[in-house]
């Protein structure tokens, strides 16, 4: 069998917290953690919220370091990757942020913000780069007249979906998704799940996303429940309901 693109083992991670009569606490946000993620997928991880799915998906980022175990992504250790490998990786792994309003400059337009990524990453050329945001915009179900518009001239949903756009101009194997339809209406979420599937089924990019929703989950491949930090199970697509 070919392995995992992203291997998750046996990872914990210990936050430190103030003193308690003279002795420092610590909270356990994530628990002896085991998990694979196959090229493709499409994966959802649900929790109630303070379950330690947000942590996990930062940890499989590389933006917090486990307290213990590791990451592999194509089969390295995250951890053990710097400067032009770091890079590499970032351009192949990229994130959706809970609150599109929050993750955008609104001083920057819809295509500065989209061409970040493919500056930072030195991807094409100033005419290929605006063309890249055009066809990726289109892939999101946007069309290339958002790319002069600010972010308060979006509705929630195109916020999302040019969010989704930042993450995939780059053209990532793995988009990590962390509550992406936590700020939106059932049907708008629901929407978004929708077109992070379609993307998979297109171009074959693995998503990962986070949910406290159950119902959003019936639009997930497969679904990980998450309980006090730990996996609880693991459900195949009928099980969670997906289609």
């Amino acid at each position: 069998m070919p392995e995992p693109l992203v291997a998750v083992q046996k990872v914990s991670k210990t936050f430190q917290g103030g003193e308690w009569f003279w002795r420092r606490t610590q909270a356990r946000a994530v628990s002896e953690v085991d998990l694979e993620v196959n090229a493709g997928e499409t994966l959802g991880i649900v929790g109630e919220s303070g379950s330690g799915k947000s942590t996990l998906l930062r940890i499989i980022l590389g933006l917090l370091r486990p307290s213990s175990g590791r990451v592999l992504f194509e089969g390295r250790d995250i951890a053990g990757l710097s400067g032009r490998d770091l890079r590499a990786l970032r351009r192949r792994m990229q994130v959706v942020f809970q609150d599109p309003a929050a993750s955008f400059n609104p001083r920057q337009s819809v295509q500065t913000a989209l061409l970040a990524p493919l500056e930072v990453h030195d991807i094409g050329t100033r005419t290929s780069r605006r063309r890249m945001v055009g066809e990726t915009l289109e892939l999101v179900g946007l069309n290339a007249t958002f790319m002069e518009r600010y972010p308060h001239q979006l509705s929630g949903g195109q916020r999302q979906r040019v969010a989704i756009a930042r993450a995939l101009v780059t053209r990532p194997r793995l988009v990590l998704a962390d509550e992406p339809t936590a700020n939106l209406d059932s049907r708008t979420g629901a929407n978004i799940i929708d077109l992070m599937r379609d993307m998979n089924r297109r171009d074959g990019t693995t998503f990962v996303f986070s949910t406290h929703d159950p119902k959003v989950m019936s639009h997930a491949n497969a679904i990980v429940r998450i309980e006090d930090g730990r996996i609880a199970a693991r459900e195949p697509a009928v099980a969670a309901g997906g289609r």
